[in-house]
C-alpha cells in the first residue's frame, strides 16, 4: 500500500512514517499545504493520512483538490480539534474517516485497512482475480486455494496489478509505487524486471499467465 502523511508535526510525521513502513507500506511524507499538493498532483496513493491544520493552509483544501479532481485516494484526516464542527465538515467533504490527536498508531493503522478495504475492495479482506486471490489482512495469495510464497516486493507488486487490471502501468509508475521517494535513486529498472519476472515465473508455475508485457509501455495485468 502506498501512502502519504500529510503532517507538519516532524516527530510525530516520523513516528507514523516507521510504523507504517515496518508493515510493509511505502510511506511518503508532506510537511506543509503546498508539498501535500505537488505530491498529490504529481502521483498516486492509496490513502493519505490528512493533517487539518497543515503549517500554510488548511488540510480540507487538501480535500477538495483530492475530491476536485477525482482522485480515487483514501482519506483519514487526523486534527488536535474534536470538535464536532470541524470533523462533519471533513467528513461532508469526502473524508472517509477522522481520527483525533493523541492516537495510537496501532488504531491508525487498522483505519488505514478499513479504509482501504471499503475503497478499493469492497469491504472484503480477500480480493480475487479468476483462480488468484490476496488475503490483504494477512498478506499472502494463493492460487486455486493453493499458497504461493511471494516476497513483500512481489506482493505488493501483485496487488497493483490485480487493482489496475487491464490498465498498461509503465516502468516509471511501477518504481515509484514499490519504491516511493526512493524510486528516484534507481540507476535503472533491472529490479523492476527482477521482480516482474520472478512474480510471472512464480504464477506461471501455478498455472496463471496474466502478466502481459505491453513493449515500449510497460506491463499489463489481463486475462486472455
Amino acid at each position: 500500500m502506498k501512502i502519504l502523511i500529510a503532517e507538519d508535526e516532524i516527530a510525530l510525521q516520523h513516528s507514523i512514517q516507521l510504523y507504517l513502513q515496518s508493515d510493509g507500506n511505502v510511506c511518503e511524507v508532506a510537511s506543509d499545504f503546498y508539498e501535500a499538493q505537488e505530491k498529490i498532483e504529481l502521483y498516486d496513493y492509496d490513502v493519505i493520512i490528512l493533517d487539518i491544520n497543515l503549517e500554510t493552509g488548511s488540510g480540507l483544501d487538501i480535500l477538495r483538490i483530492i475530491k476536485k479532481e477525482n482522485k480515487k485516494i483514501g482519506v483519514i484526516i487526523i486534527s488536535a480539534n474534536s470538535s464536532l464542527e470541524n470533523k462533519l465538515e471533513g467528513l461532508d467533504l469526502g473524508a472517509d474517516d477522522y481520527i483525533t490527536k493523541p492516537f495510537h498508531l496501532a488504531e491508525l493503522n487498522s483505519r488505514i485497512k478499513a479504509v482501504l478495504r471499503r475503497g478499493k475492495f469492497g469491504g472484503h479482506d480477500t480480493i480475487r482475480f479468476y483462480e488468484i486471490s490476496v488475503n490483504t489482512r494477512s498478506r499472502t495469495a494463493y492460487v486455486d486455494d493453493v499458497a504461493i510464497n511471494l516476497t513483500r516486493k512481489e506482493y505488493d507488486l501483485l496487488l497493483f496489478f490485480i487493482s489496475n487490471q487491464g490498465r498498461v502501468l509503465s516502468k516509471e509508475i511501477i518504481a515509484e509505487h514499490l519504491w516511493g521517494d526512493h524510486s528516484d535513486l534507481l540507476d535503472n529498472f533491472d529490479f523492476i524486471y527482477v521482480h516482474i519476472n520472478n512474480l510471472r515465473k512464480k504464477l506461471k508455475d501455478a498455472g496463471s499467465r496474466y502478466i502481459k508485457t505491453a513493449y515500449g509501455s510497460g506491463y499489463k495485468f489481463l486475462a486472455e
